[in-house]
């Protein structure tokens, strides 16, 4: 018996350091990121009656709200940066519960036009919410709600907020949520139905269930591109509408619906099946489209990647690809990515091929630490030296410039790039992201 239990250490001994060797982040950088994913979670909470700067009010919502960071950084509720952020696991129920029903208040019950002539359809999700006034603003960009609406973010608002509603629901009760808040009335409709409504709303084939769209009705793609003008088939929004068909599929079969889940579960399938004929590019890289800013799409791919959408042979191809990249300095700068890989860039003039930033600033080409969990974990299936040696540049960035060290400092940055730019102090999913993905490693 005293030999069984022997035998039994040292196997799970073996294991404990194959699994420490596996992992690509210390375990004292692991650490690190979760306490400042958790100081800047907090620091991103608007508490009810806690006022912005001027003149964006109070939190008059009558519950707390979480932005895409502290200090000053955007004063209001955006529903995509916190949706990503929740998987993080410090947003309490009764925080999610808020925030799932403020968006589906004010999720637009009636198709209207905007003064500048673009669209806000039935089922449209905010972009982002006013915490004085719970208005909704369904267009980046700008915070008056009469002036929204500016067509260089398209015709449309943006076609991932819909996915990331389901996100919330689908994790709020996942987690543990009461599941009959499902059948909760908002403004006469189930949020289940509200759901369903959203789900809907971008456009997509008819044949294969990806996202698509054109100059004439363009809806951004993803909000972290917003500047960028992005047309035909879409991959992001379509691995997004992935993930949201296998959380409804969820939530029907929580709901004892088989019939509902079965049927999002075959768009699930659909989509996953057409992804790859439809983007892959000779390198084995997604493309952001079909058309307009049709180049390889770092995070995409990584996600898709993170996801399993990718598999295979595929997959190898891609991870070699990124690994490669990141080798030749052209992926990464301190741990954080590019949208499109240097010297990929469309111009000389701009890194993707419509954008309304300059080359090297914003989403045109500086470097986020948004996606570095995803990169990080598909750079590691082919090269974990690389991948430890990104991780590790990611961590060391974000301990020179922690936030907490005081006024002077201001890490996590939103992006950054090395001629000294930077933007957005304290973000959030700098950190909540990269923190959900390494984790789970």
């Amino acid at each position: 018996m005293k030999r069984y239990f022997f035998l039994l250490f040292c196997n799970l001994s073996f294991s404990a350091v194959v699994f420490a060797q596996q992992r690509i982040i210390d375990m004292t950088d692991l650490v690190f990121l979760e306490g400042m994913t958790k100081a800047v979670m907090d620091s991103s909470r608007i508490l009810p009656g806690q006022a912005l700067v001027a003149p964006f009010g109070k939190n008059n919502t009558k519950g707390t709200l979480i932005r895409p960071g502290g200090r000053e950084t955007y004063p209001s509720f955006w529903i995509r940066d916190y949706a990503m952020s929740l998987e993080s696991g410090f947003v309490t129920k009764a925080e999610q519960k808020h925030m799932l029903l403020l968006t589906a208040a004010t999720q637009c019950d009636q198709t209207w036009i905007t003064k500048a002539g673009t669209m806000v359809p039935y089922g449209s999700i905010a972009d982002h919410i006013r915490v004085d006034d719970n208005k909704p603003i369904y267009y980046p960009g700008t915070y008056d709600y009469e002036a929204q609406g500016a067509k260089e973010f398209g015709m449309t608002p943006a076609y991932c907020d819909q996915f990331y509603f389901i996100h919330m629901a689908d994790y709020y009760i996942k987690t543990g949520g009461d599941i009959s808040l499902l059948s909760k009335e908002i403004n006469g409709t189930r949020l289940i139905d509200r759901l369903e409504i959203a789900f809907k709303v971008p456009p997509s084939r008819l044949d294969n269930g990806i996202v698509y769209t054109n100059d004439t009705f363009r809806g951004v793609d993803f909000g972290f591109r917003d500047a960028i003008a992005i047309t035909g088939d879409l991959s992001f929004t379509s691995i997004l509408k992935y993930v949201a068909a296998e959380q409804m599929a969820s939530l029907f079969t929580r709901l004892k619906r088989p019939d509902k889940a079965a049927a999002y579960k075959a768009i699930a399938r659909q989509i996953k099946t057409a992804l790859p004929g439809v983007f892959l590019d000779e390198n084995g890289m997604l493309k952001a489209s079909t058309a307009r800013s049709s180049q390889a799409d770092v995070w995409g791919t990584a996600l898709a990647i993170y996801l399993g959408l990718l598999e295979g042979d595929q997959q190898e191809k891609a991870c070699r690809y990124l690994a490669t990249a990141y080798e030749q300095g052209n992926l990464a700068y301190r741990g954080s990515i590019r949208h499109v890989v240097k010297g990929t860039d469309f111009s000389e003039q701009t890194a993707w091929e419509t954008a309304i930033v300059p080359k090297d600033t914003y989403q045109n080409g500086a470097y986020w630490g948004t996606p570095t969990g995803w990169v990080g974990y598909a750079i590691a299936k082919v090269n974990p030296t690389a991948a430890r040696k990104l991780v590790k540049e990611y961590v060391t960035e974000l301990r020179e410039h922690d936030f907490r060290k005081g006024s002077s400092f201001s890490g996590p940055y939103e992006c950054f790039h090395p001629s000294g730019y930077t933007r957005g102090p304290v973000y959030l999913t700098t950190v909540s992201l990269p923190f959900i993905v390494f984790r789970s490693m």
